[in-house]
């Protein structure tokens, strides 16, 4: 299933949304223009790596170089695709939970999301030296957010030969599944030390987190129904 747009209504305009887009398309211009061998390791460097979180408990490392990557590796992308797929999922559900939380909610919203989503990521994951990048923790916090809080808005979704209006929960709750089981797949398949490919957990992680915080989380009062449109 491949989202395409969403008809939830809104009453204030993204400006967070938009920016945290604008700053992963222009750290990935920056990430094109090193080159091969120094974006790698750029990418090295500031993706989040599990087991320098290992190295630092054991002191081996200063906690900037093991935890800092939290933060930046959500800005890192590894192709064009993914970092289209991401933001393009981020524009269609971030302007929402934004509309719902406040500009200064969501930011803390996304980061702690992010954060959560890492840390899930580490847990499944010890000692693994593979950078982990992008920003789709994050994003995941805000499907799981929007999930609750539209299960019922509809979104034209690409659905092999077809292009369907689904509910919300059925397209999330759908993708939330299959990162679970692909999570559940790759645990048993994979060393933990040398597995790579998609952060699965991460994506779990953020999807639980985004759910659970938007329950704690104070939010915007509405104006509007979905009756209304």
């Amino acid at each position: 299933m491949i989202p395409i747009r969403d008809d939830a209504p809104k009453s204030t305009t993204p400006f967070i949304n938009y920016f945290l887009i604008a700053l992963n398309v222009l750290v990935f211009l920056f990430e094109l223009s090193l080159g091969p061998r120094p974006r790698a390791g750029f990418v090295s460097q500031f993706g989040f790596t599990p087991y320098r979180v290992d190295a630092w408990f054991a002191g081996a490392v200063p906690a900037s170089y093991a935890l800092f990557p939290l933060i930046s590796s959500m800005f890192l992308h590894g192709s064009p695709l993914h970092l289209i797929f991401n933001m393009w999922g981020l524009f269609i559900f971030g302007d929402n939970v934004e509309d719902r939380l406040g500009h200064f909610g969501y930011l803390i919203f996304y980061f702690v999301c992010g954060l959560i989503a890492s840390i899930t990521h580490f847990i499944f994951n010890l000692n693994s030296q593979v950078p982990s990048i992008g920003a789709s923790g994050a994003i995941a916090g805000v499907m799981g957010a929007y999930f609750l809080l539209y299960p019922s808005a509809r979104v034209l979704t690409w659905f092999g030969f077809f292009i369907l209006w689904l509910p919300a929960w059925l397209v999330l709750g759908y993708w939330f599944v299959v990162q679970f089981l692909s999570g559940a797949a790759t645990a048993i398949t994979y060393s933990s030390e040398t597995g790579g490919g998609i952060a699965v957990w991460a994506h779990v992680g953020g999807f639980v987190a985004g759910a659970l915080f938007i329950k704690l989380l104070p939010t915007r009062k509405r104006y509007y129904s979905f009756e209304d449109y």
